[in-house]
């Protein structure tokens, strides 16, 4: 479990396949910053730009860790197939403060980011996620863009998808890597918990009705 906010920015140092075949993931070396990797064990979870992994080495000198990461897990998700730098959120314990929303760590889709631009003394992002997320997505809602927990300011449906448009404050740009963004970047999404679950209950409620007799 986590909460969508970054604890740091690391980066992807190194790749290394695991097999010869395309069913063979690969092995990441993530360059995480100085004393972040203190308090971290081995297979204690880290989300990697809104991903959760599993850590499977430690190199504390170096502050570097590696995590094993399938093909599947690289075709459903967005900028951990090659070296650049990548949001850190290791994950929530029990005491800590839930500062974001509830994030699982699973990447519900893959979305595009559309616009990115200064807006003032902040940064407008517009992403196109796909359409089948669109249902999920509210004004005001939460919504998880590359591990960040985000307020939606504006959606807008479309035959290509759902458009969110989000705000973020210069802290978010300078402290993420969201300021690397740019129009086409893919971006991971995760919907919010809640509106998940809320769907599975109204469609389940729609289907007893339909069973009644």
């Amino acid at each position: 479990m986590f909460t969508g906010i970054i604890t740091g920015v690391g980066r992807i140092a190194a790749l290394h396949d695991l097999g010869s075949s395309l069913l063979h993931g690969k092995r990441l070396t993530i360059q995480a910053p100085a004393g972040y990797l203190d308090d971290t064990g081995l297979g204690d979870s880290i989300a990697l730009n809104g991903a959760c992994m599993t850590v499977t080495s430690l190199d504390l000198p170096r502050h570097t860790f590696t995590i094993d990461i399938s093909a599947e897990s690289l075709d459903k998700t967005a900028g951990l197939a090659e070296p650049g730098p990548v949001n850190l959120e290791k994950a929530l314990r029990a005491h800590d403060r839930l500062g974001g929303h509830i994030v699982s760590g699973h990447v519900d889709g893959v979305g595009t980011v559309t616009h990115f631009a200064q807006v003032g003394e902040s940064w407008e992002l517009r992403v196109m996620a796909p359409r089948a997320l669109g249902k999920y997505l509210a004004y005001k809602g939460s919504i998880t863009i590359n591990g960040v927990s985000l307020t939606v300011n504006r959606i807008a449906d479309s035959d290509a998808g759902t458009e969110a448009s989000i705000n973020l404050i210069p802290h978010t740009v300078q402290n993420t890597a969201l300021g690397s963004l740019a129009a086409g970047s893919r971006v991971n999404l995760e919907i919010d918990l809640i509106a998940r679950y809320v769907e599975r209950m109204l469609s389940d409620g729609a289907r007893a009705l339909k069973e009644t007799p």
